[in-house]
């Protein structure tokens, strides 16, 4: 998997704190991603979106689309260029996608119980 490309100077930086941000941001909407913050505070704005990317429902993304602002996600900030150079082509593919998918999933992250039938 090819890494990331050059970066500018500072970048990572800019992208960590637009991350925080995105508390914020999410906390107008009536949303609180405490997992997200947390998770950005211990690993870093960029390698928390990096893994972030690839885990459906932790990111807060469906809300974001259900509220028509997409804009404010993390994939959409991955996505703006002066930020893709941090990240994979496969990493940006993945935010692509999961801003264009029609099927969200509603998990959020946690395991939900399954109905059982009864005969």
């Amino acid at each position: 998997m090819p890494g990331p490309r050059n970066a500018a100077p500072g970048a990572e930086g800019r992208f960590h704190k637009e991350m925080m941000g995105l508390y914020d941001r999410f906390s107008a909407l009536g949303f609180r991603p405490v997992l997200l913050r947390r998770f950005v505070l211990l690993n870093g704005g960029v390698a928390a979106a990096k893994e972030l990317v690839f885990k459906p429902g932790t990111t807060g993304l469906e809300r974001l689309l259900d509220s028509g602002k997409a804009e404010l996600s993390m994939e959409a900030l991955m996505l703006r260029p002066e930020y893709q150079a941090l990240f994979s082509e496969l990493e940006l593919k993945e935010a692509t996608q999961r801003l264009a998918s029609d099927s969200r999933s509603r998990s959020r992250g946690r395991l939900q119980a399954q109905p059982t039938e009864r005969q």
